[in-house]
């Protein structure tokens, strides 16, 4: 029997950082570039904007949400999303461009729990982060370099690193992911 090869690590190790976006403090990838990538990789996966009685979001007591499931390669993931403004505030009366900006920032999401861009998201739930110091820096870039970890991926993580995707808040969870490469 042939071996499978582990498509969430291929997504994962596909460097996005050149493509990510900052609005205010967070980082984010375009959905046009996340879907390509997924597309390119895996062109059977799809995708499914979830709908309540004709319309793709729910308002609940705490906010308005939508829901978008991926499947790749059989495996369906399903990511719930809040509807936002640019600050990541919760809209009482969201319109049409807020709720479809969801939906996109959600399908995005969804490919992350696949794999691409995953990194993206570490830490984004805790206050922003400090970044990393030059000791900090070198521990991480030594850790790439003993695990033959190649360039392409140590330039993704000096990219990381530059725009603060990788800092003091979610350093060790770098070091764990890499340790494990």
């Amino acid at each position: 029997m042939a071996n499978k090869t582990n498509y969430f690590q291929e997504l994962d190790r596909i460097d996005v950082t050149k493509h990510i976006e900052k609005k205010g403090r967070f980082n984010y990838l375009s959905w046009v570039y996340a879907v390509r990538e997924l597309k390119t990789k895996h062109p059977t996966a799809t995708w499914t904007i979830h709908e309540w009685e004709g319309v793709p979001f729910v308002k609940t007591e705490c906010g308005y949400f939508v829901k978008v499931t991926v499947n790749v390669d059989g495996i369906e993931m399903t990511q719930v999303h809040p509807v936002l403004d640019n600050a990541n505030r919760s809209l009482d009366q969201p319109n049409s461009f807020q709720i479809n900006t969801s939906i996109q920032r959600c399908l995005v999401k969804t490919i992350a729990l696949h794999g691409l861009g995953i990194h993206i998201y570490a830490g984004e739930d805790l206050p922003p982060g400090t970044p990393l110091d030059a000791e900090e820096q070198n521990k991480l870039l030594n850790l790439l370099s003993e695990r033959n970890l190649g360039k392409e991926v140590i330039t993704q993580v000096m990219g990381q690193i530059s725009n603060e995707t990788i800092n003091k808040s979610n350093f060790q969870n770098a070091l764990d992911h890499y340790s494990k490469q």
